[in-house]
């Protein structure tokens, strides 16, 4: 009797260790995922847009567009 509660003892201790570092992977997971949250708004609310301008008319008194 005394090597099947050992046993199961055993078990036990090994079960929850197992628990434990998958809970520790998944916290881990989970504070990552957050700092991809933050940083992805972050990067939207400091996000600079450019557009592509129309070329200059032809009056422009910019060199690199006048038409010859």
């Amino acid at each position: 009797m005394y090597n099947d509660t050992d046993s199961v003892e055993k078990l036990l201790v090994s079960l929850i260790k197992m628990v434990g570092k998958n809970n520790e992977k998944v916290d881990e997971l989970t504070k990552r995922v957050r700092q991809l949250e933050i940083a992805s708004k972050e990067q939207q609310i400091n996000r600079v847009y450019s557009f592509i301008a129309e070329p200059p008319r032809p009056n422009s008194s910019r060199k690199e567009y006048a038409r010859k």
